[in-house]
């Protein structure tokens, strides 16, 4: 009978028996256990681009350096030929103009030759994802198949290894400092690759201390589950697989996390396995002691607690949703010479609201393009409309009416005020069409940069009104029951008053819809409409409902009001302001690269 082997015991290879001599077991290696680093031959690229977008955007540059063992086997390094001419920002950026690429190989010459390069290699790129899906959407042009090779993505590396104290983000300039690169890194392909090259041997030595000795290991490390967590896998146990939200809470007590699943037990267990690759949620089950369920009858319920649930107890480990209340409007004023105004919170005054913002930054993009159309006054002193004061600059820039001086009236005033009240509620046509006619006229003139600040003006405007209008149109209905099929052939039952989620069910196959219907409404949670566009709920949870409510399927069983928005209203310009941001995007490629962020890094020692 075989002798049992114990878990976790390394393999033993039996030498050939020889006569008179028992079988020897000799423990493997750690080189028997996979690739050793030292064997495994990297490619390190580094592409330059005319953009940030991989299906719109062409390769510019291809640099990349062969190494194994830490040695250098050979580099290349091609400038390539866009189907495109390259746009004067990243000409700056990169150094690479028109004229240096117009003798350069084109895509389908460059492509297979990198190819044959880095044949049977790692790939090694910092920020992994943006390089890989340009080459793959290169092979998608020309036709060629994928090779699928490995790969490594150094920020994703150093996020795991590196601590805030030593380095205060994981850009390729700051870990070339950190290790000292012999290059540095400047925008072209092959100086960024030979910078990245010395980041992924600093790396691999600070790794080399904790354990990792094999290819296997080191691309399986961002998914290690730490001790802590498997002691903590006993938490999941007893909860329903139901759909819900989780609280994750520590020995006090207090709230730690609040998430929200389908499948409450299923999700849990995630957190103590290698799917749960968050250094901060690792942290997270560290110190929690216990995990409350609160089971809901639909999803979309679980959803909308969620977001309620966060706000109550603003988690420490819980990064949105947490502080509705900093939320900034923009507020006309009530006054005989209404003026724009940011303000924290709605009062019931009857005033014109446009919001709301996630932070002032863009709320004050909107209030610079009502300005820029409507002749609104910018001071923010009182004026009367008996005592003459003096006038600012902008009455000499034929800007403001001058109601100060006594020069506009409170009717003729009044004009303006209303057209900016028409805009933000039904119609943004006075403000779209004095921006877009002022856009026009930069960009002949050939003031591409102010063009593109009123561009980013207008786009804050339009989204935001079509964000209240969208949002109001539910809000202001007194009573919705919706329904929505589920897998099983039932409903999903929904609820809503002023946009806040009271009442929801689910309906079984074959029951009878309206003896459910009128208990979901008859014990349904009671609202009181506050003031504003947001009467009852937050602009998240009023959002949440209406995702559901657009969903294919849904059904509308009973309503008390209209739920309509204006034909005329800021919605109709969706599609611009999506060509917009493109173009946003376009000019600017690396001013967010957030998606491009794939793994969390350890918190700053002593947090």
């Amino acid at each position: 009978m075989p002798s049992p082997t114990l878990p976790g015991a390394l393999p033993a290879r039996l030498p050939a028996l020889l006569p008179g001599r028992a079988p020897v077991a000799v423990q493997s290696t750690l080189d028997d256990l996979g690739t050793p680093l030292r064997d495994v031959t990297f490619v390190v690229v580094d592409l330059e681009t005319t953009g940030a977008t991989p299906n719109s955007c062409a390769i510019t540059e291809i640099g990349a350096v062969k190494v194994r063992g830490g040695e250098v086997l050979g580099e290349f390094q091609t400038l390539v030929n866009p189907p495109t001419s390259i746009p004067p920002f990243i000409a700056v950026l990169t150094g690479i103009t028109d004229q240096m690429v117009a003798g350069a190989p084109r895509l389908d010459q460059a492509l297979p030759a990198f190819f044959e390069f880095s044949r049977g290699a790692v790939l090694v790129a910092h920020n992994a994802p943006f390089d890989l899906g340009f080459l793959k959407a290169g092979c998608r042009q020309l036709d060629l198949d994928w090779p699928a090779p490995q790969s490594l993505d150094t920020a994703r590396l150093a996020r795991r290894v590196l601590t805030r104290d030593e380095a205060p983000n994981c850009k390729l300039s700051t870990l070339a400092r950190l290790f000292r690169a012999e290059v540095t890194p400047c925008h072209r392909a092959l100086a960024d690759a030979q910078a990245t090259v010395d980041v992924l041997h600093g790396l691999l030595a600070r790794l080399g201390g904790l354990g990792v000795h094999s290819l296997e290991e080191l691309q399986s490390f961002s998914a290690q589950v730490s001790e802590a967590q498997r002691r903590k896998r006993h938490l999941a146990d007893g909860l329903p697989s139901a759909p819900g939200v989780y609280l994750f809470r520590d020995p006090q007590g207090r709230v730690l996390y609040v998430g929200k699943s389908k499948d409450l037990r299923t999700r849990v267990r995630t957190y103590f396995t290698a799917s749960e690759s968050r250094t901060r949620m690792a942290e997270m089950v560290g110190l929690a002691e216990r995990v409350d369920p609160v089971v809901c009858a639909t999803p979309l319920e679980a959803e909308v607690r969620e977001l309620r649930l966060i706000a109550e107890h603003r988690p420490r480990y819980n990064r949105r949703s947490k502080f509705p209340e900093k939320v900034v409007w923009v507020k006309l004023t009530v006054e005989a010479f209404p003026r724009l105004s940011l303000v924290r919170t709605v009062q019931d005054d009857g005033a014109a609201y446009l919001g709301p913002f996630g932070s002032s930054r863009t709320a004050e993009l909107a209030v610079a393009a009502a300005h820029e159309a409507l002749p609104l006054r910018q001071c923010t002193k009182r004026v009367s409309v008996r005592r003459p004061s003096s006038a600012c600059v902008l009455f000499e820039l034929g800007r403001c009416g001058a109601p100060c001086l006594g020069l506009q009236g409170v009717e003729e005033y009044a004009v303006h005020a209303g057209a900016f009240a028409r805009a933000v509620a039904d119609d943004p046509d006075a403000v779209v069409g004095a921006l877009s006619a002022r856009i026009d006229a930069l960009a002949a003139e050939e003031r591409f940069e102010d063009a593109a600040a009123q561009r980013d003006r207008l786009v804050a405007f339009v989204r935001a009104a079509a964000k209240l209008q969208r949002i109001t149109a539910l809000t202001g209905v007194t009573q919705l029951v919706a329904a929505r099929p589920t897998a099983d052939l039932g409903w999903e039952l929904a609820v809503v008053r002023r946009g806040r989620l009271v009442g929801s069910g689910v309906l079984a196959r074959g029951q009878a819809p309206g003896p459910l219907v009128d208990a979901l409404v008859a014990t349904a949670e009671t609202v009181l409409p506050g003031p504003g566009p947001l009467p009852a709920a937050t602009a998240e949870e009023v959002e949440c409902v209406l995702r559901w409510l657009e969903l294919p399927g849904t059904r509308l069983v009973r309503l008390d009001g209209t739920w309509a928005s204006p034909v005329a209203g800021a919605g109709r310009h969706r599609g611009w302001v999506g060509v917009a941001e493109q173009a946003r995007t376009a000019a600017r490629p690396f001013d967010d690269r957030r998606a491009l962020r794939p793994a969390a890094r350890p918190a700053r020692a002593g947090v």
